[in-house]
């Protein structure tokens, strides 16, 4: 897979913050999803004691939620720790992870925010542009916006609020187990975004993707740490 959109990468804050503002008009809150196949999930995990990361990619079948292909890169960090602008950080190992996929994905689910984002252009959104491909952001934590709690059934999800705009749901994906925070990344819309991520969620808190990612880049960042 290759990118449709190309930017620099190194580049000051408030140059990242102008792009933020500038790519974000390009989301698409509305599906645009076809038959959808395969499934990517994307991580990345930081070395405890260097500028060292592992990006990850889990393709699963969207069917069995079972991995059929996956990639890691190792890289450094080239961006600094800034809230709200970790895609500067992640995505330029995440693009060289999806530039070696064999399998394309239709939808790709991203460990963080969508348009839950103060621009509006978190990770996933940023990802879904770059490459014109539907993305969802599923975090396990709120970065923004407001919420009243969904009722306790799995699927349910309310409505996360930022200055009088739904910027995500808040989705119940296990009976009584504390929810995660949906949002639309590129090319879906919420109430589909939220039927993926519980369609994903069979048994556990987290989607296949996320777990499946998250397990493979810690994995690999554990064996690195180890061998130091």
């Amino acid at each position: 897979m290759e990118p449709i959109i190309q930017h620099p990468w190194n580049i000051d804050e408030q140059e990242a913050i102008n792009l933020q503002r500038q790519l974000a008009q390009q989301v698409i809150k509305e599906d645009q999803l076809t038959d959808v196949r395969f499934i990517a999930g994307v991580d990345v995990a930081y070395h405890a004691e260097s500028d060292l990361l592992v990006a990850g990619v889990v393709i699963i079948d969207a069917t069995s939620l079972q991995v059929v292909e996956s990639i890691v890169i190792q890289d450094t960090v080239e961006f600094p720790y800034i809230p709200g602008l970790f895609s500067f950080r992640e995505l330029p190992p995440l693009v060289r992870a999806f530039k070696e996929l064999k399998t394309t994905p239709q939808l790709v689910v991203c460990d963080g925010q969508g348009i839950a984002h103060p621009r509006r252009f978190g990770l996933a959104s940023h990802l879904g542009v770059l490459f014109g491909i539907p993305t969802i952001g599923c975090g396990k934590t709120r970065l923004l916006g407001e919420y009243e709690e969904p009722a306790q059934e799995r699927g349910a999800y309310s409505p996360l609020i930022d200055q009088g705009e739904v910027i995500g749901g808040v989705l119940r994906t296990q009976p009584n187990i504390k929810p995660i925070f949906v949002s639309i990344g590129h090319g879906i819309s919420l109430p589909t975004a939220c039927a993926w991520i519980t369609k994903l969620s069979p048994k556990y808190r987290l989607p296949e993707t996320t777990r499946q990612a998250d397990q493979l880049v810690n994995k690999v960042s554990a064996e690195l740490n180890s061998s130091r």
